[in-house]
């Protein structure tokens, strides 16, 4: 299991456009990939749950990985995350 935290540094925070773009990111991998904010965790492939997280700026997220490609995958999502300027 791969597990990271990240910080929310965008002034919208994880909005549709980018959470969209992490579904998919994640949607592409076998593993279990899940996001956690504020003792509630969701399944990265669900853009219904990213968006009823409501991620704001400034927040802390830990994302997980299961599974047999979960440290492709967390590269991956790492580097959406800082390509859409959602963390440093």
């Amino acid at each position: 299991m791969e597990s990271r935290e990240f910080h929310i540094v965008a002034e919208t925070g994880i909005h549709a456009r980018p959470a969209t773009l992490l579904v998919q990111t994640a949607s592409k991998f076998a593993s279990n990939i899940t996001l956690e904010y504020q003792g509630k965790e969701v399944n990265l492939k669900s853009i219904m749950g990213v968006m009823s997280l409501g991620v704001g700026q400034g927040a802390d997220v830990k994302i997980s990985a299961d599974g047999s490609d979960a440290d492709e995958a967390m590269k991956a999502i790492a580097e959406t995350l800082k390509s859409e300027g959602l963390t440093d």
